[in-house]
């Protein structure tokens, strides 16, 4: 699925986008997705349902492109010369969206919604999981050319590494982060992928 681009009278005022995008955001994560509709967003939004549907012609259309511009913009890519630091940075970014008031709520309904709608899961992996696999990758192909990490390591099975101990924590178990708990997580990370050697 790719967003269409409007032309012509259907392009939108950016404050009319800006808008829509938070009327998106407040009414998936009030709301859940199985209740969200086009026609509360664009209440919420103070637009017509045609400024809606000038850009998306369906509810998977319009939430899907709102929030995969938003996750995939909010994936760390950071370079900060060196594995522990790009590491602490990635792992900060995940911590800040999966607390985000909006994220931390519409990502385990999307998580939900997609294990009971196999298009859904097909358009998020699409818009969401691979290219902020992607810019995930990148991080620790860096750290390989580095001498940092093994240039034979599984780099999908990393990056479900970096990615999980913090989903895990405040999705699932609902903990709370303490002082330092990213440091304790880089470093233990950084013993895990350097081979021991970090």
């Amino acid at each position: 699925m790719t967003p269409r681009t409007p032309t012509g009278a259907a392009v939108l005022k950016p404050s009319v986008t800006r808008a829509i995008t938070q009327a998106v955001l407040d009414e998936w994560s009030e709301q859940g997705y199985g209740r969200l509709s086009m026609e509360a967003v664009a209440k919420r939004a103070g637009v017509g349902k045609s400024a809606l549907y000038r850009r998306w012609p369906s509810k998977q259309e319009m939430a899907m492109s709102v929030i995969s511009e938003l996750m995939v913009a909010a994936a760390a890519a950071p370079d900060t010369g060196s594995l522990r630091g790009d590491l602490r940075a990635t792992l900060g970014t995940l911590m800040e969206w999966l607390t985000h008031p909006h994220f931390s709520r519409i990502l385990p309904d999307l998580v939900a919604e997609s294990a009971r709608n196999s298009e859904l899961a097909r358009v998020s992996e699409a818009m969401i999981g691979a290219p902020r696999r992607e810019r995930g990758r990148v991080v620790f192909e860096r750290a390989i050319e580095r001498g940092e990490m093994p240039a034979d390591i599984d780099l999908e099975l990393v990056l479900d590494l970096v990615a999980a101990p913090i989903y895990w924590r405040l999705t699932v178990r609902g903990v709370e982060s303490g002082p330092g708990y990213l440091d304790g997580l880089t470093d233990l990370l950084m013993r895990t992928l350097s081979g021991s050697r970090g």
